[in-house]
């Protein structure tokens, strides 16, 4: 149910929650326990309880809270279509149970501890279609082979100097970025977002998530921060925190930051993930060098092809295994409407092929480092992909051309977007859908409940999209047609 708890700066544990509590004069005391399930968007929804309540209560039985939370779209909309019915079940609850190995002061208010917590219905057996349970389902897989995951997100964000409440009042159009200019690399011209994303590095660090990097990027206002690679749980459970902990942050000093994957005619927010499995003992196997270990070694086929130097045949076909599931696990990725327009424009550095090469950003799965540090970039989620159906994604798709003993095609060594006879991605989120729904690949690796639950939430995205009416056609349409 639990992970074992992890000694780590930041981290608390049952014992200091409780000494924390007492103190209540002093500046480092908490007040509260905020209880967050993240949901099928990947955002954080629960409750708050008293340190106490959840002490003596929360822990034993959990909290309760309205299964709807798992059948709503970005709106809190809901209908009858999901895999279970909140209308159809009477709306009842299910209980959130705090998984102790995240618990930490929330980065956002120094007053407030935050733990991440799974779905268990009240008769027993947790909330498959709950986003950490898919991720689980798949590390349970890995785990069952001797393999694990560690993963890492670069999460791309915009800074703009209106708050959000501004914003609205804008339609979110109009706003100005915290740049004025491409600002790449550039460690000019970020003045007017730098004490915002210091604030954010802090706050994270303070909760024990190590900053590897942070830079500026090429849209106006645009920042990516990298935090320290981990298990795969860990990551997806940081990346979320953070989202939560920028947005909130960015709320506290006046100022808006937006993760979608495409806000205007600019470069999108991306969220590229890199992934390698290692033994459940450590040892590295996507590394075809021998190593320390002794585990890995060269073979005849990649001895023979200078793109796979390097690479292990467990690597080979994990990366095999990313090409044959990609159209029909794009939904994973690009779970949105707007995940699309991002994918749609060629020479962004958004993949729009279905091609694998050796430090090649033009495709959507790029091979990068050596021995140890051997793995794969995939490269289509954007700042909207929920991390945990993203990584298991990845992992269910690995595991299928390792499954399968699938054979790695020659790497793409130049432009993706314009090589001959590479396959397209999805244009559209209903083109995903349909593949994603129709796939049998997903349904044995995922199961047919979280499968129809993730494609009605799509249909619940694309219903909204296409009954409503939006700036682009009374602009088109007012006055000339």
């Amino acid at each position: 149910m639990n992970r074992p708890a992890r000694r780590h700066p930041g981290l608390l544990d049952v014992d200091e929650l409780r000494r924390l509590a007492a103190s209540t004069r002093s500046p480092d005391s908490i007040d509260e326990v905020l209880v967050g399930l993240p949901d099928l968007q990947g955002r954080l929804q629960g409750s708050g309880a008293s340190v106490d309540h959840f002490i003596e209560d929360v822990l034993a039985r959990g909290l309760p809270a309205c299964a709807y939370l798992l059948a709503v779209d970005v709106e809190m909309d809901t209908d009858a279509g999901y895999a279970f019915a909140p209308w159809d079940t009477g709306f009842g609850d299910f209980r959130l149970v705090p998984d102790l190995a995240t618990l930490r002061r929330a980065p956002w208010h120094p007053r407030s501890a935050v733990v991440f917590a799974d779905a268990w219905w009240p008769a027993g057996g947790m909330v498959r279609v709950a986003p950490r349970a898919v991720l689980r389902a798949q590390l349970d897989r890995l785990y069952t082979r001797g393999l694990a995951a560690l993963a890492g997100t670069e999460l791309e964000f915009l800074v703009f100097t209106e708050s959000y409440q501004q914003a609205a009042d804008r339609s979110y159009g109009g706003l100005t970025s915290a740049s004025r200019y491409n600002v790449d690399y550039s460690l000019i011209g970020t003045s007017e977002m730098d004490g915002l994303v210091r604030t954010i590095r802090r706050a994270m660090a303070d909760a024990g998530v190590r900053v590897e990097s942070a830079r500026a990027e090429v849209h106006p206002g645009q920042y990516e921060i990298v935090f320290r690679y981990d298990d795969a749980m860990s990551t997806c459970d940081n990346h979320v925190l953070y989202k939560t902990t920028a947005k909130n942050l960015a709320a506290q000093a006046g100022q808006a930051v937006t993760f979608m994957a495409k806000y205007d005619q600019g470069e999108g927010n991306s969220c590229h993930v890199h992934l390698s499995l290692r033994g459940r003992d450590g040892a590295t196997l996507f590394a075809a060098e021998p190593l320390e270990d002794g585990r890995a070694a060269p073979d005849e086929e990649s001895a023979e092809r200078a793109d796979l130097a390097g690479m292990s045949k467990l690597m080979r076909s994990f990366v095999a295994g990313q090409l044959a599931c990609m159209a029909e696990f794009a939904l994973l990725f690009a779970p949105t409407v707007n995940s699309y327009k991002r994918l749609a424009a060629p020479g962004s550095f958004a993949p729009t092929g279905i091609a694998w090469g050796r430090d090649n950003r033009t495709c959507p799965v790029r091979v990068v480092g050596s021995g140890r540090s051997l793995r794969i970039e995939h490269r289509v989620p954007g700042g909207d992909a929920n991390p945990y159906l993203a990584v298991a994604g990845i992992i269910a798709a690995g595991l299928y051309g390792i499954d399968n003993d699938l054979a790695l095609p020659p790497a793409t060594a130049g432009n993706a977007f314009t090589a001959p006879g590479v396959a397209r991605l999805p244009r559209t989120l209903r083109q995903a859908q349909r593949l994603w729904r129709s796939s049998e690949i997903a349904r044995a690796a995922f199961g047919d409940d979280v499968v129809d639950h993730l494609a009605h939430a799509a249909d619940a995205e694309l219903a909204s999209y296409e009954t409503t009416v939006t700036d682009w056609e009374r602009r088109r349409a007012f006055e000339r047609l």
